[in-house]
């Protein structure tokens, strides 16, 4: 090939390269409901199989300690929209939040041309339908029922208005999805608490699941006893769910069933990505609204700063993201309040000022990896009252936590090198008297920052 040849034909690539750089990403943030760290097979969990996300690992990158700031599911959501801890946006439980609608990654989204869906659940107050291109706002059972009668997974659901929005979307647009899934949290009104679908309950029937170290009516007692008693929400769901050895295996086989199927629709969704040939101009990231109590210290659900309720999966699927990166792990600290402008930073949108979490592509795509956080404050409001579930504070750093509990003025300590399971407070260890010093007066700088 002659020089000249060459040479258009380099400027050419180059063009196209740099054509494609400049395009906006799409965003489809895969967001499941109640789902801690360990619920899937690639994190380890030795019963759960969930094919299509531990792929989505390997071809992505996967943070093993994300956290949330909050762990109750309409808090955290508000914080997932607004880059906010609850301290700044205004939500204490299940409200609307006080961030205007322009400052949420969604809004400024649309702002900037993007087409702009949600669906599944919402959990902030009246669904703000307008705001959306494409909007469908619906939870709080596992069955539902159709315009034409007939019944309906919420999940399956959830996967036929994603393929929609998908499949219908202006093809001349960047788009933007927010695929909030109600499994796999619990109907709570219903005494089986966790309903698959029909074609899941062959999963796992021969399986034993194993019952945490820490799930003892010992381990139990040793909480402060303003948790450890019988009028605490979470020991009340520990006996919906968890209180004779053939419940928790019902019910934890019926849970990782509808983490399956989850796993089943989000595997659909990539598929289609792929099939229109966006999933490489798309950041995929699947994540969860907080972590769960699956019986450890006698407890259900979620709210209190133990790893069980704070830490949950996040991975992401860049198409900046360098081969070598693939399918690798990092364990510094990223947070729900993170995901808001790491969204706005790949679409090329400048976060709002007030928005508190930051970008954490840099942690996979920068050459050197930048400075990053080693500690953060958790919060969580009370609700209806203190016996029923208190407020609790905290500083969580990797190798100790130190944990407030403002309705009774009673502090934890935790090393959690030595104790991950959050066995044994140290508080009153007259040796760690000078660490317990130097966190609670750390723990005051980061609250009086939230607000």
């Amino acid at each position: 090939m002659k020089p000249i040849v060459c040479f258009l034909v380099l400027l050419s690539a180059l063009g196209r390269q740099s054509s494609a750089a400049e395009k906006p990403l799409n965003i489809v943030l895969l967001y499941a409901d109640d789902w801690r760290h360990d619920t899937l097979g690639c994190a380890g969990n030795p019963v759960v199989k969930t094919p299509h996300l531990d792929q989505l690992a390997r071809d992505g990158f996967r943070f093993t300690r994300n956290c949330v700031t909050t762990a109750i599911c309409g808090v955290s959501r508000a914080s997932l929209f607004t880059g906010q801890w609850m301290s700044r946006h205004g939500n204490p439980a299940f409200q609307a939040f006080k961030t205007p609608w322009a400052e949420t990654y969604p809004g400024l989204l649309r702002a900037h041309g993007y087409f702009v869906g949600h669906v599944g659940k919402w959990h902030n107050g009246t669904f703000p339908s307008e705001h959306f291109d494409f909007g469908r706002s619906y939870s709080g059972t596992h069955w539902m029922t159709e315009p034409d009668g007939s019944k309906i997974h919420v999940t399956k659901k959830n996967e036929n208005d994603a393929l929609e929005f998908l499949r219908d979307r202006p093809a001349d647009k960047p788009f933007c999805l927010t695929l909030a899934f109600f499994a796999t949290h619990a109907e709570d009104g219903n005494p089986k608490q966790y309903l698959p679908q029909p074609e899941s309950l062959s999963l796992y029937q021969d399986v034993t699941v194993p019952v945490p170290k820490t799930a003892t009516e010992a381990h139990f007692k040793k909480l402060p006893p303003f948790i450890a008693n019988e009028k605490n929400e979470g020991r009340n769901r520990w006996h919906w769910r968890f209180d004779t050895p053939e419940r928790y295996q019902q019910y934890m086989k019926d849970y990782y069933r509808l983490a399956s199927e989850v796993d089943a629709t989000c595997g659909r969704v990539l598929a289609e990505l792929e099939k229109q040939g966006v999933l490489d101009n798309t950041l995929v990231i699947f994540t969860t609204d907080n972590g769960y109590f699956h019986a450890e210290h006698g407890l259900a659900d979620k709210w209190y700063p133990h790893e069980e309720s704070i830490r949950v999966p996040l991975i992401v699927r860049d198409p900046r993201m360098a081969k070598a990166k693939r399918g690798q792990t990092n364990d510094d600290f990223t947070l729900n309040v993170d995901l808001a402008p790491t969204i706005l930073a790949a679409a090329g949108v400048a976060p709002p000022e007030r928005m508190q979490g930051r970008n954490f592509a840099p942690l996979y795509l920068a050459a050197e990896k930048p400075a990053w956080r080693t500690e953060f404050f958790y919060e969580h409001a009370i609700i209806h009252n203190r016996d029923f579930i208190p407020a609790s504070e905290a500083l969580v750093r990797k190798d100790w936590k130190y944990f407030y509990w403002p309705d009774f003025k009673h502090e934890q300590l935790f090393d959690l090198h030595a104790d991950p399971g959050e066995e044994n407070d140290l508080a009153a260890d007259p040796a760690q008297a000078g660490r317990l010093a130097e966190m609670r007066h750390r723990f005051a700088e980061l609250k009086a920052a939230a607000p």
